[in-house]
């Protein structure tokens, strides 16, 4: 089949996620073909460095062969098994053994699902079963951070703080919150001074002040991405999760931590956790855990909570939440092989040095007109462009950054975010080699050349 036709028959029938539809119709779809380490090929035989892991989830790079033939053995053997009726199956099980060996605190039990926005779901239905099982019937109300991603479901999007997952979807909902995000470089509390602390202390000032509105007795809990990823790469200063987490036991709320994006290598260790010696109540995984090769996700209970679940129901009565695929045998045997990539293949070791050397090199692009700031952690980064790097003003609407960024890349080789909001985010796989990061800060600087005019333009407003 040509492109042209498949292009006419995706103008015709599909629906993509998170693009202007008309948009979409008007440009057509670019048609992805092949790919191979962290390289990918389109059907005009375009080939680019995949700066993005797909959708920050294709850690280990294309084309694992190891990966390749798990699926297709278990496919073979067993494509299918319930875990409803008490049933399940092998790779599922000895998965969840894996996670509960990996994952920090005692985060113990995990619950499979098909992805990050139902991970998310899943987590508000055990936090509302949680505490009415304790007789705390209000307690349901939920706090995230401003700019904060947690899926585009019903539930979870209200979550979720960006503009276009909220209008005309009737979100948030009335007992979904949300308190300022620490966002250093656009931070009034300590930037300027470089003052970590002042930031860290108004976020935990927040906190307990949103609590405060609401009511402790109606506040079941407060969650956040380690690194926020689609409000713009916001690394925050360190010692910011930890000081949250204190501040949630103390005020008698769980702490849940979706490390959708940050898990699997992505900021160096295998949960981004790490960092910090966070220990979570509850823990949504995704995207990395399958390293996109299968639909997967996964939230990481607490032996506190489960406990607390597993008792409340009378005696044969089950837990009443589940999805068909959960456990799903072929996307854990592919969880499980690309697991082994990572800690028996040494990817997560890789990740480690060349994020190092990945925010090292980064730094480099500094001294270009548009950048105004450049936050990383490990192999995941964001780079924000300004007009006026000394009053930090951004880029207009007008000026159509981010569509001319991402044609940039595409004809400069290179696959990137061009966020709507004039920062570019990077999420290279974590199989990724110093001489490929070097190939990636060049074609990066060689596309934000290509909208320097930005500047000029600005300028004579003024």
């Amino acid at each position: 089949m040509t492109s042209n036709s498949l292009v006419e028959k995706d103008r015709a029938h599909y629906i993509h996620p998170v693009v202007s539809m008309r948009a979409h119709e008007a440009r057509g779809v670019t048609i992805m073909q092949s790919a191979k380490g962290c390289f990918i090929t389109d059907s005009e035989g375009h080939t680019l460095l995949d700066g993005f892991a797909g959708l920050w989830c294709v850690n280990a790079g294309y084309g694992q062969e190891s990966v390749v033939e798990a699926a297709a053995e278990q496919m073979r053997r067993l494509p299918y098994a319930t875990g409803y009726f008490h049933y399940g199956s092998e790779p599922a099980i000895e998965l969840a053994t894996k996670l509960a060996e990996l994952a920090p605190g005692d985060l113990n039990r995990a619950f499979f699902t098909l992805g990050g926005s139902d991970a998310v779901d899943t987590v508000i239905r055990m936090v509302r079963y949680y505490n009415n099982a304790r007789g705390l019937a209000e307690k349901k109300h939920f706090i995230a951070l401003e700019k904060g991603y947690h899926g585009s479901s019903s539930n979870g999007a209200g979550l979720t703080a960006i503009p276009v997952f909220h209008d005309k979807f009737d979100l948030p909902m009335q007992w979904q919150h949300h308190i300022p995000s620490p966002y250093p470089y656009r931070n009034a509390a300590g930037h300027a001074s470089g003052d970590d602390a002042a930031i860290i202390a108004a976020s935990v000032q927040d906190l307990q002040g949103k609590v405060a509105e609401i009511g402790a007795d109606k506040v079941a809990a407060f969650i956040c991405e380690p690194v926020q990823g689609s409000g713009g790469v916001i690394v925050y200063p360190k010692g910011f999760l930890s000081a949250m987490q204190q501040a949630c036991r103390d005020l008698g709320i769980l702490f849940i931590v979706d490390e959708v994006i940050t898990g699997f290598g992505r900021t160096g260790p295998m949960f981004a956790c790490e960092h910090e010696g966070l220990e979570p109540d509850l823990l949504t995984v995704a995207k990395g855990l399958t390293s996109g090769y299968a639909p997967m996700g996964a939230v990481l209970v607490s032996d506190k909570l489960y406990d607390v679940i597993a008792d409340a129901a009378p005696e044969g009565v089950p837990f009443g939440h589940g999805f068909t695929y959960s456990g799903h045998p072929v996307s854990a045997a592919v969880a499980l092989a690309v697991l082994k990539l990572y800690t028996e293949g040494g990817m997560i070791e890789n990740a480690k040095r060349v994020g190092a050397y990945f925010e090292e090199r980064l730094q480099s692009l500094a001294d270009h007109p548009l950048v105004g700031d450049i936050r990383a952690q490990g192999l995941l980064a964001g780079i924000e462009l300004v007009t006026d790097k000394v009053t930090r003003s951004k880029p207009t609407k007008e000026m159509n950054v981010s569509a001319r960024l991402a044609k940039a890349g595409y004809e400069n080789g290179v696959i990137f975010r061009a966020f709507a909001d004039d920062v570019i985010g990077l999420a290279p796989p974590i199989c990724i080699t110093e001489a490929e990061v070097d190939l990636l800060i060049d074609r990066l600087r060689k596309s934000l050349d290509t909208v320097l005019d930005i500047k000029g333009e600005t300028n004579e407003t003024e």
